[in-house]
């Protein structure tokens, strides 16, 4: 029987960072998890006037300290794949890119280091592991369905948009000449029907005339009527979509995962799954 070669450097990094199905590689995960969370509590501490005052300087040092411990990481990543540009490229790879930006981007733009913030989406790492690939695979299917539905929800946005422009037009007709009106003009009267057709009512700005009550009534109702309809478009697509229940294992040659158990290639970059 042949004897297996050992493991190199590189290949023992690989499993450790991309890899959470052994015990020093799930260790790795839950470490990062951590590092991320309370890199991002820090940020958002440091938004406080009077907590910057009193702890400025712990927090600057552990924002620069979980900088670098990510910028560590984000190259050994680019250093251990196959193919570095589609991890790069691909979306936990940008999201790690713009983890680490800020920090530096600060030393010349003061203020850019609260875009740190963007750092909790790293957390979405912690469905592969814990093994809920039940939730990557829902969250696959509804990007699927919004993907697929991308041509019908355009086309409902534009119509309600009309809808909009016109329903200000009128609203601008009715209550332009009414003394002490909101409705100087077309634009504002377009805002006015948007926030009615959606239901939202902020209530800055409210109808005089009887007629523009009543229409503002009529607007309100066709925004109850409309507003199931794109959910029933996406809904459609996510009925369509049939996935298999994805795996943990990531591809040596990007790093991305949720491929399906009998995948023998990589679903981003086609390199041989091992």
């Amino acid at each position: 029987m042949e004897e297996k070669e050992p493991e190199t450097l590189k290949e023992r990094l690989w499993r450790i960072v991309f890899e959470a199905e052994t015990p020093v590689g799930k260790v790795f995960d839950v470490f990062l998890l951590w590092a991320i969370f309370l890199s991002v509590i820090a940020v958002t501490l440091e938004s406080v006037d009077s907590i910057r005052e009193s702890h400025g300087g712990l927090l600057k040092g552990m924002e620069w300290g979980f900088t670098i411990l990510f910028t560590i990481e984000y190259l050994m990543r680019i250093a251990l794949v196959r193919r570095p540009f589609r991890y790069i490229t691909s979306f936990y790879g940008i999201v790690d890119l713009l983890s680490c930006l800020p920090t530096y981007l600060a030393i010349f733009l003061p203020g850019a280091h609260a875009l740190m913030v963007i750092r909790i989406l790293r957390l979405l790492r912690m469905f592969r592991v814990l093994k809920m690939v039940s939730h990557v695979r829902g969250g696959e299917t509804i990007m699927r369905g919004l993907a697929e539905s991308r041509a019908k929800i355009f086309v409902f946005f534009f119509a309600v948009f009309l809808l909009s422009v016109l329903a200000g037009t009128l609203m601008y007709l009715v209550e332009s000449g009414e003394e002490g009106t909101h409705f100087t003009n077309i634009p504002i009267s377009i805002y006015y029907a948007i926030v009615s057709i959606t239901t939202v009512g902020y209530g800055d700005m409210i109808a005089i005339t009887t007629i523009g009550k009543i229409l503002t009534a009529i607007f309100v109702l066709t925004g109850y009527a409309i507003i199931a309809v794109p959910t029933g478009i996406v809904t459609s697509e996510l009925l369509k979509s049939h996935l298999g229940d994805p795996t943990s294992d990531a591809c040596p040659g990007c790093g991305v995962h949720g491929h399906l158990p009998d995948a023998r290639f990589c679903r981003k970059c086609g390199d041989k799954l091992e």
